[in-house]
C-alpha cells in the first residue's frame, strides 16, 4: 500500500511540475497525440455508421461535412470580426 501511494504521489509532482513549468515540446507531444487519437477514433467511428455499405458515399458525405464545417466556422469568425 505504501508503495503504490509513493508512486501516485511521485506521479502527481512530476505531472504537476509540468502542468506548471510547461515545456514546449512536451506539451506539443501531448496535444499531437491526443488530436491524433481523437481522430483516429472518429474515423472509426464513421466507417462503422456512416454508410458501411458504399464507401465511396462515406467519404464523400465524411468531405462535404468537413467543408461545410469549416466554412461555418469561418462564416462565424467573419461575422465576430465585424461587431
Amino acid at each position: 500500500m505504501n508503495k503504490s501511494h509513493s508512486l501516485i504521489e511521485k506521479c502527481h509532482r512530476v505531472y504537476k511540475h509540468t502542468v506548471e513549468n510547461p515545456h514546449p515540446v512536451i506539451h506539443s507531444i501531448l496535444i499531437g497525440t491526443a488530436v491524433v487519437l481523437f481522430w483516429r477514433g472518429m474515423w472509426g467511428v464513421l466507417d462503422l455508421y456512416l454508410f458501411p455499405e458504399n464507401e465511396a458515399l462515406s467519404f464523400i458525405t465524411s468531405i462535404m461535412l468537413g467543408i461545410l464545417i469549416l466554412l461555418i466556422h469561418d462564416g462565424l469568425r467573419k461575422i465576430d470580426e465585424l461587431s
